[in-house]
Order: structure tokens, then C-alpha cells, then sequence
């Protein structure tokens, strides 16, 4: 089973990039149990996305004590470590920032890896939403094979600039794909 947590802040799309990992592991035939995590219920507050993906009924319904990945869309969720108090060394954690994953090297043992999503979306005139470039990286790193059916998910469920998003989607997949980050 993979377990994955996806957090960020109200408005970066976090609860919708679980939406549309469970919806592309769905469409390939995986059991997947997603359910969201709410704040404040506002913009800026903090908001999370738990994930579980197996090949069979998935009977758990506790919250993830140990992920395989964690998506951080903003670093400043890392402080306190709430976040990352069930990461192991076996977990990778994805985190959305311009610095080197050795700046976060002191946070706890796990497997950091950064890619700059918020340039990676300007780019792709997305602005600040980094979600689709941040659910690229996260397949990317667990080494997903089915491009095809993620760019088409992505495209599906983006509510507006589709092919932004697939095109933002793809570059973070393949950043980490090509271990560029």
C-alpha cells in the first residue's frame, strides 16, 4: 500500500492534487482511499490530503502514522514538526522551495527532495498554484510510469488553463524523473 500526505495552505490547490492522484490511480484500476483535512476553512490556513492506494480493498481508516511521501506546499508546514513526526528514513518528502534539500536536513531523517514549483507554475502562467506541478514531482519520485493517463487526468480535472497545467504537470515529473532537483 502507498500512503501518501499532501499538505498545504488554503488556496494552493493541496486537497485538489489528492483529489486528482486518487482519481488517476482509480482510473488504473487501484483501490484508493482519499479524505481532506481542513483548518480554518479559509485561504492561508493549513490543509492536508491523505492518500492510500493499494491493488486491493483498502480496510484502513485510520489517519497515515507513517507515509511513504509527504507533499509540503509551503515549508514554512515543516516547522514544529507535526508534519513530519511519522516521516521514517524511507520517506520521501517533497517540498516546494527554491532552496537545497540539505537546508531541511535538519528537520529529522527522511529523504528530502525540493523543487522550486512556484517558479515552475509562473512559468506556465499559473501563478501561484502549484498543486499539478508538485503531483508530477510526487509520481515522479516513486517512480509512476503511467504518463499517459496522468497528463489525460490532468488535464480532465484542471478547472481552468488545462494545458498549463498538464504542461506544469509534466515539467515536475520530469525533473525529478531525470533527477534534476
Amino acid at each position: 500500500m502507498l500512503q501518501f500526505i499532501i499538505q498545504g495552505r488554503g488556496g494552493q490547490g493541496a486537497q485538489l492534487a489528492g483529489k486528482l492522484m486518487a482519481d488517476m490511480f482509480f482510473q488504473e484500476g487501484k483501490h484508493v482511499l482519499v479524505y481532506a483535512t481542513y483548518g480554518g476553512a479559509r485561504r492561508g490556513t493549513p490543509v492536508s490530503s491523505s492518500l492510500r492506494v493499494d491493488d486491493k480493498p483498502i480496510r484502513m481508516r485510520c489517519d497515515i502514522e507513517h507515509p511513504d511521501t509527504i507533499v509540503c506546499f509551503d515549508p514554512s508546514l515543516l516547522e514544529g514538526g507535526t508534519l513530519l513526526k511519522g516521516a521514517t528514513p524511507q520517506t520521501i518528502v517533497l517540498i516546494n522551495s527554491s532552496l537545497p534539500a540539505e537546508a531541511f536536513s535538519h528537520l529529522g531523517d527522511f529523504k528530502a527532495v525540493t523543487v522550486d514549483a512556484k517558479s515552475i507554475a509562473q512559468k506556465h502562467q499559473l501563478g501561484r498554484i502549484v498543486n499539478t506541478t508538485l503531483v508530477g514531482a510526487a509520481l515522479g519520485l516513486i517512480g509512476y510510469a503511467n504518463v499517459k493517463l496522468l497528463e489525460k487526468v490532468v488535464g480532465e480535472t484542471s478547472p481552468v488553463k488545462s494545458e498549463n497545467n498538464v504542461a506544469a504537470c509534466m515539467e515536475g515529473y520530469r525533473l525529478v524523473s531525470e533527477g534534476r532537483f
